[in-house]
């Protein structure tokens, strides 16, 4: 009985461990990031220091501005805007990290949509 509790304990502490998470290896840098729209796959490549994110995206680049939460969570806020849609912050947030990628979360605050993708470092 006493076994079976131990191995019961290690099984829930094994499968309950958080993902790595390195993010401030990933607050600087250039990255790329693909994503599948409307069937084709698109690629953006951002360039971030920490307080600048600059993004090229189908042959248009723009800054926004970053604000840092934690290490792992930030907020994006374009510095100049072409429509309402795009006065709305980003809020961002690394899930996972591995050697030369990070899992992310993003979405509009204040909205409960959320989207995930995979940026990889250059």
């Amino acid at each position: 009985m006493k076994k079976l509790i131990l191995i019961t304990s290690i099984i829930l502490f094994v499968s309950c461990k958080e993902p790595d998470r390195k993010c401030a290896d990933f607050k600087t840098g250039k990255f790329k990031f693909e994503a599948e729209i409307d069937g084709v796959l698109k690629t953006t490549y951002f360039e971030r220091n920490d307080s600048i994110e600059i993004e090229t995206y189908d042959g248009k680049t723009d800054t926004a501005s970053i604000r840092w939460v934690n290490d792992c969570e930030y907020i994006l806020k374009k510095l100049n805007p072409k429509n309402m849609a795009e006065e709305k912050s980003i809020s961002m947030r690394i899930l996972s990290t591995t050697e030369n990628s990070y899992t992310f979360e993003f979405g509009i605050v204040g909205m409960p949509d959320k989207q995930k993708g995979t940026a990889i470092k250059l």
